[in-house]
């Protein structure tokens, strides 16, 4: 995107009142989306970002300017400005003898998303909503489907004063459903949203009619769902099903920024146990095609698998570059930025609950009461206590080791930490959750995932009486 020499004259400028550290990060993101409201097409669209963000580092203060001028001059004049906000003086001169090295793949892109036409975009959002419509059960049907496509095309350069120069393209496409019913219980919701860092071939691995389906049975199984019981209770997290919540109760207090500024429940307990002694912890940037999957992070770090608890004994945290090189260690490959014109920070990647031995339906019939989560919706999380609150978008109760009735109205209550603690038994299959995590007004892409497993005890909020 810009020439060798121009980023190496720029890193220059940035460090010739006297920077410690430099980097110049460009990106050039391209996007389509199209929507589907109820048969008629709300939305087609196009995007394009493209610009540069400059950061110069002088001890503990970072200055930091951004650009969407990618010429010579407009990146001199980013540069210069970043040196001005982090330097108090020092002047001197540095040369900056640049390496490229080039980001190995976590996997292969088939098909790009932007090769396909519109009208195969649109035509698979009717697909969903035909399919979706065709779902029914006694006492209630569809009466509203939204089908959503969005895919990306976003490259990175990074080019920083350590001699770092390396770049990497990241292609991602989501799919999302949502219907409502109206049945006895008033209207219900179910949805469903995948998404992969791949192109148009995603769709290969989840059919839009199938994703209609799961989002209109997630609607219908609440036609005739009881209230959710109060109280604590066994609770089993469906594979796929809890990763949010550990993702958001014990994940984010796992990256080093927070623990830096005590707003971490786990700082300075490294080598305890914090968990069961079933529960292993791991964030992977280089899980092939999972929706947080990256070759490298947002400062040119290889991403790379970190076992962040082992056995459930806290073995490390998430790091970006800067507070690494503080604490005299490498990155973990967690600097990451929503876009060029913010700083990076520590972020997950793809984190999940590693696999167990027992069979999933084994877990179910050594239950005698309790409720299955098979999905998760928003919550709340304090992460300097781990305390959190979760809704069930769909759950069921679990008696003399069946599933029986579904559920609705109910919120997981608990602390994260607690409820790792109480994992009594994991299963053999896994399944990760695609979302977009927000952290400080900025929102990336990321997975999180788990086996079957069952908690001992966590609070249910319910309504019934």
């Amino acid at each position: 995107m810009i020439d060798d020499d121009v980023l190496q004259r720029t890193l220059d400028v940035a460090l010739r009142t006297g920077g410690e550290f430099a980097e110049v990060f460009v990106e050039d993101r391209v996007g389509s989306s199209a929507s589907l409201d109820d048969g008629r097409v709300e939305e087609l669209g196009s995007s394009r970002r493209r610009g540069a963000g400059i950061r110069v580092v002088v001890g503990d203060t970072t200055g930091f300017a951004h650009t969407a001028d990618l010429s010579e001059a407009g990146l001199r004049e980013a540069a210069e400005a970043a040196a001005s906000a982090a330097s108090g003086g020092g002047g001197g001169s540095r040369t900056i003898a640049l390496s490229r090295r080039p980001a190995e793949p976590t996997h292969t892109v088939r098909e790009r998303p932007e090769a396909i036409a519109k009208a195969m975009k649109v035509d698979a959002l009717r697909r969903a909503d035909a399919a979706a419509r065709e779902e029914r059960a006694e006492g209630g049907a569809i009466q509203q489907v939204s089908a959503s496509y969005a895919d990306s095309v976003r490259r990175i350069l990074i080019a920083n004063s350590d001699g770092l120069l390396t770049g990497d393209e990241q292609v991602r496409t989501r799919f999302s459903v949502s219907c409502v019913v109206n049945g006895d219980t008033g209207l219900q919701t179910g949805s469903e949203a995948p998404g992969r860092t791949l192109g148009w071939e995603m769709l290969d691995a989840f059919p839009p009619e199938e994703i209609a389906r799961v989002a209109a049975r997630r609607a219908l199984s609440k036609v005739h769902a009881r209230p959710a019981p109060s109280g604590r209770f066994p609770v089993i997290l469906k594979r796929g099903a809890g990763g949010v919540l550990f993702h958001e109760a014990c994940g984010h207090g796992l990256e080093a920024d927070l623990v830096a500024r005590d707003a971490s429940i786990f700082r300075g307990r490294v080598g305890e146990r914090v968990a069961s002694d079933l529960v292993t912890v791991v964030d992977d940037g280089r899980m092939a095609e999972e929706w947080g999957a990256l070759a490298i992070d947002d400062e040119g770090t290889p991403t790379r698998r970190n076992v962040l608890i082992e056995g459930g004994v806290l073995t490390d945290f998430m790091w970006d570059r800067l507070r690494a090189r503080k604490e005299g260690r490498a990155s973990s490959g967690n600097g990451r930025r929503e876009r060029y014109d913010v700083l990076p920070m520590v972020r997950m990647t793809n984190t999940y609950l590693e696999r167990g031995t027992a069979e999933p339906d084994d877990i179910i019939a050594d239950t005698e009461f309790g409720v299955y989560c098979v999905a998760l919706g928003g919550g709340q999380v304090d992460p300097a206590t781990g305390d959190f609150v979760f809704g069930m978008t769909e759950a069921y109760l679990v008696e003399h080791g069946e599933i029986t009735a579904p559920l609705r109205g109910a919120q997981l209550i608990g602390n994260g930490p607690e409820a790792m603690r109480a994992v009594d038994v994991v299963g053999n299959d896994f399944e990760t959750w695609t979302g977009m995590c927000g952290k400080s007004g900025q929102s990336v892409p990321v997975s999180s995932g788990q086996p079957t497993l069952r908690v001992a005890e966590l609070t249910i909020g319910g309504t019934a009486a």
